[in-house]
């Protein structure tokens, strides 16, 4: 193998364990993006924790509308990006729009795992550190997700 499909198996593997199952690199068993998605109903999705925190469904808007740009830019285009709009207007969803959110989630990292294996060569150490903080952008938005989980079922 070589170098650049080294690094594409490595940030398959890690999206793969960010978002759709567990591979033992560094989550526990279970606590995907996707897996702890798939418990969260629609109600949940849609109550902060607190009165300055964003709401679970707004997250993951937050998380697609950033693989979404990111691919934008990658291709090229100069998106205009208002990082704050989805944190003021994505509060409350109905079971219909969570399910519309969750798969608008899964078809940008369809798009983003597309890229990578369709990618013979990595032209520059920004397109690696790209890549690289696009699995930590989205870690960073589990990790958020769980723990307000915590506060949100305190009894489980």
């Amino acid at each position: 193998m070589s170098v650049n499909e080294d690094l594409n198996a490595a940030l398959l593997l890690v999206l793969e364990e960010t978002f759709e199952s567990v591979q033992g690199i560094y989550l526990d068993r279970g606590t995907s993006v996707f897996e702890t998605l798939s418990t969260i109903s629609a109600e949940e999705a849609s109550r902060p924790t607190a009165r300055t925190c964003a709401s679970l469904a707004a997250h993951v808007e937050h998380m697609a509308f950033y693989i979404e740009t990111i691919l934008k830019f990658i291709r090229g285009e100069q998106p205009e990006a208002d990082w704050n709009e989805i944190w003021g207007r994505v509060e409350a969803v109905t079971p219909k729009e969570w399910e519309a959110s969750q798969h608008r989630l899964k078809a940008a990292l369809g798009q983003v795992k597309s890229l990578i294996e369709n990618t013979d060569e990595w032209r520059s150490s920004d397109e690696i550190a790209g890549a690289i903080g696009l699995v930590a952008h989205n870690a960073y938005h589990l990790g958020e997700i769980r723990q307000a989980l915590c506060a949100l079922r305190p009894d489980r």
